[in-house]
């Protein structure tokens, strides 16, 4: 019975050992040209969302302004004349264009540069040995 506990003990700690490394993050997928896309567009959503919500507050801001400039005067308070803000512009209904992907040169595409004109032939009928003469040594 011993022995059954033990081994149930040293189970259950080599499991709670074992967890961790179970649920490490694993890295994400390389990104594909879909996902890249769908990524910006994402992002540009989000930009003009940001955009809208900037405009609704400077909507708000000068409706509470304009009614505290009236309540002031209507119950007679001096008026402080109000700063000049450049005015609320409306971001518009969004549209998203894709960037247009120019082609890259050779060298930014990964390919080697062309190699350049062969002067002579690579090879000759000539033996190694009369080409390249190595000197004796004495």
């Amino acid at each position: 019975m011993k022995k059954l506990s033990v081994s149930l003990k040293l189970s259950a700690l080599v499991l709670a050992l074992a967890a961790p490394i179970a649920w490490a993050k694993l890295p994400p997928p390389p990104a594909t040209p879909e996902a890249k896309a769908k990524a910006a567009e994402a992002a540009a959503k989000t930009a003009w969302s940001g955009k809208v919500d900037s405009y609704k507050l400077c909507l708000a801001q000068d409706r509470v302004a304009a009614r505290y400039r009236a309540s002031a005067a209507a119950a007679g308070k001096p008026v402080p004349t109000a700063a000049a803000m450049p005015p609320c512009t409306d971001p518009g209904p969004f549209a998203y264009t894709p960037p247009v992907e120019q082609a890259k040169p050779l060298e930014v595409s990964g390919a080697h540069s062309p190699a350049p004109t062969a002067a002579s032939p690579p090879s000759t009928n000539q033996p190694a040995a009369t080409v390249n003469p190595t000197p004796k040594a004495q």
